[in-house]
């Protein structure tokens, strides 16, 4: 089963997703528009970092995901 793991950090201003398991992270690279990607050994791209991203205190962190048939 493929996973999808995202992280908002309110206090760092940060959202962080992740598409493989993170500990598989060689490098990271930041892309000049407050994005960082992810990248493994293989250079494939396993997530990404949205800096100062941030949300109304009193909003809740909502994530809808939708897939499309293969």
């Amino acid at each position: 089963m493929a996973e999808l793991k995202v992280l908002y950090d309110r206090e760092g201003r940060t959202l962080t997703v992740w598409f493989s398991d993170r500990h598989q992270e060689h490098i990271c690279e930041e892309t000049g528009d407050e994005v960082v990607l992810m990248q493994d050994a293989a250079g494939r791209v396993i997530g990404f970092e949205k800096l100062n991203f941030s949300i109304p205190e009193a909003d809740r962190l909502r994530v809808a995901l939708e897939t499309t048939p293969a």
